[in-house]
């Protein structure tokens, strides 16, 4: 396993996260505990979850993969040995369920904050992050901004100072961003360095051949400003295995949530065919070069993976070896020029 540190810190993580938004709607906690057993055997100590999890969010299971993750911890002893990160939700996105108001307030992080400690019986989280801002803005989906939400009022100092003081309660370690634009992780950085405030580590985002939209602003300021890039979706929602070019199978995530139809879209089938085409012409799967693609880049800290079943993890997990050449690089760079992004 190769291991990197979280930017600015002396956090050792390895180069694969673990990704847990299926335990409690795909995964049962027995399942959870077995995948965990397998990735910490396999040399993985980076764990990301959230509060809103699992995926699909409802109101029902709301909570259940951080307890999952916290009966694990508990069972195994291993908590001192893991980085763990969570996130806390914001708002637009109808999960009032989850506290009311859903915002980036000083109550509402608190609150977060311990009931995420208290479901992960934990007495600190690693890295903790927005799961995606409070304005309304392109996410989720959504490729660019044509208008401002006028009704948002700026408040990244507000939440650094709130941010400060769980650090210095000993709560949480380190602080990061999810699903964000270059103006938010500019504007955090500026407060931070204005006012000797803590200063984000990493920004967890999409990215994929799918899906290569960090690339365009944020993939500079994340190595010039020493932001690592946490790619999450790099198979896209399991699009980039090829298992669905001939239809979406009905058990599989994308069968079971048809609402995450951003990596269906026919541009997305036409790249998948080429790319896979690509794949099997150089002696490779899809999902190597999928993988080992978005693994090599420099902005990378650590690429979140994800699996229903350990099969399927243990697959991902042995696609990190790949390297790929020069010249199939190239290629896959021509498929991006000709079919550039069509995930949104």
């Amino acid at each position: 396993m190769d291991y990197t540190t979280l930017p600015n810190t002396d956090i050792k993580v390895s180069k694969i996260c673990l990704g847990t938004m299926t335990y409690g709607e795909q995964n049962s906690e027995s399942d959870a505990h077995s995948q965990l057993d397998y990735v910490v055997e396999r040399g993985i100590n980076f764990i990301d979850t959230a509060e809103m999890y699992p995926i699909a969010a409802r109101e029902a299971t709301l909570g259940l993969t951080e307890r999952y993750i916290g009966t694990w911890l508990k069972k195994s002893g291993k908590r001192d040995d893991l980085v763990i990160a969570t996130k806390i939700a914001g708002p637009n996105r109808k999960m009032e369920y989850i506290r009311n108001p859903l915002d980036f307030s000083k109550k509402s992080i608190h609150e977060a904050v311990d009931l995420s400690l208290k479901n992960l019986q934990t007495d600190y989280i690693d890295l903790y992050q927005m799961h995606w801002p409070e304005r309304v803005m392109n996410m989720f989906g959504q490729r660019g901004i044509s208008k401002i939400d006028t009704n948002w009022q700026e408040n990244f100092f507000e939440v650094l100072t709130v941010c400060d003081g769980l650090i210095k309660e000993g709560k949480i370690k380190h602080i990061g961003v999810s699903n964000e634009n270059p103006y938010g992780v500019m504007k955090f950085i500026s407060e931070s360095e204005k006012h000797n405030l803590p200063r984000i580590v990493t920004i967890q985002n999409p990215y994929s051949l799918l899906n290569r939209l960090y690339e365009v602003g944020l993939s500079e300021i994340g190595m010039r400003e020493n932001v690592g890039l946490l790619a999450y979706s790099p198979l896209g929602f399991s699009f980039l295995t090829g298992k669905h070019l001939n239809g979406i199978l009905p058990t599989s995530r994308l069968g079971l949530f048809p609402q995450f139809s951003r990596y269906s879209n026919e541009n997305c089938i036409r790249a998948t065919q080429l790319y896979q085409k690509l794949a099997q012409e150089n002696g490779l799967t899809l999902t190597q070069m999928a993988l080992a693609f978005v693994n090599k880049q420099a902005f990378v800290t650590s690429t979140i993976i994800g699996a229903t079943t350990t099969a399927q993890l243990q697959e991902n997990i042995t696609t990190f070896e790949t390297v790929l050449t020069q010249e199939v690089i190239n290629e896959i760079n021509k498929i991006q020029e000709l079919i550039p992004n069509p995930a949104p």
